[in-house]
């Protein structure tokens, strides 16, 4: 079961409350709180449009603009030791840290999502 939805280059999650018996989600990966409601899947997923579409309404009535998610950057926090295996890693392959580690994120997702 997939539990998100997408549209506009937005992703939202989609969550389900028994105590209200309504489902419910926001957009994932941007600072901007975009949140949605529905009493069925139909409902849900028009009113996540809605929503987007009056996100990128307000983004331009304001002249700013919307933010992006998953832009390519992101931190990462591990320990001192395991950065240091890391870049030496990397460089002893004469590739950077970035690479090192997209490299890595693409072996561990390959059967999964790409």
């Amino acid at each position: 079961m997939n539990n998100t939805i997408s549209y506009k280059g937005y992703t939202g999650t989609v969550e389900f409350s028994e105590t209200d018996g309504i489902f419910y989600g926001k957009v994932v990966g941007i600072r901007a709180l975009i949140s949605y409601e529905g009493t069925n899947a139909k409902d849900l997923i028009d009113d996540f449009h809605n929503a987007v579409d009056d996100y990128l309404i307000v983004c331009r009535e304001e002249g700013i603009s919307p933010e992006k998610a998953y832009k390519g950057g992101f931190n990462v926090r591990i320990s001192p030791e395991l950065h240091k295996a890391a870049a030496l890693y990397a460089l002893s392959h004469q590739i950077s840290l970035n690479n090192f580690v997209e490299q890595a994120i693409k072996n561990q997702l390959k059967e999964k999502v790409l």
